[in-house]
């Protein structure tokens, strides 16, 4: 596979219809489904052909992560963005700010603690 072969895919996965997916409609209601799309490329190549004993190689890769961020939601004269809701990061979030509270509820308890035991001496 050659690198304009790589490039000319990466241009095709991004494309608008990446990101805005195909507009539905339903009593009169349209939907527009967005994404947030993220790639990245890379490739490498060994010694030039036809050098003596020397193997020859090259490689490429692409890679395409998306996500659906919302909608837009079309009635009559009225567009309104719905964000989606990714209820794994708000657990994750809530949690992470339950493991920070509890570990500094913890070390101010443990300094009164200490602090306690050296005013009764």
């Amino acid at each position: 596979m050659e690198i304009e072969e790589v490039v000319n895919g990466v241009r095709d996965a991004l494309t608008v219809k990446r990101v805005f997916g195909e507009p539905y409609e339903k009593d009169g209601v349209t939907i527009i489904p967005a994404a947030v799309v993220r790639g990245g490329a890379g490739g490498g190549s060994a010694p030039a052909e036809g050098a003596p004993g020397q193997a020859k190689g090259s490689g490429t890769g692409f890679g395409i992560n998306a996500r659906p961020v919302g909608i837009y939601v079309i009635r009559g004269e009225t567009v309104k963005y719905r964000p989606a809701v990714d209820l794994n990061r708000i657990i994750a979030g809530a949690q992470i700010v339950a493991a920070i509270a509890f570990i500094t509820v913890r070390t101010i308890a443990r300094a009164r603690s200490r602090m306690m035991r050296r005013a009764l001496r």
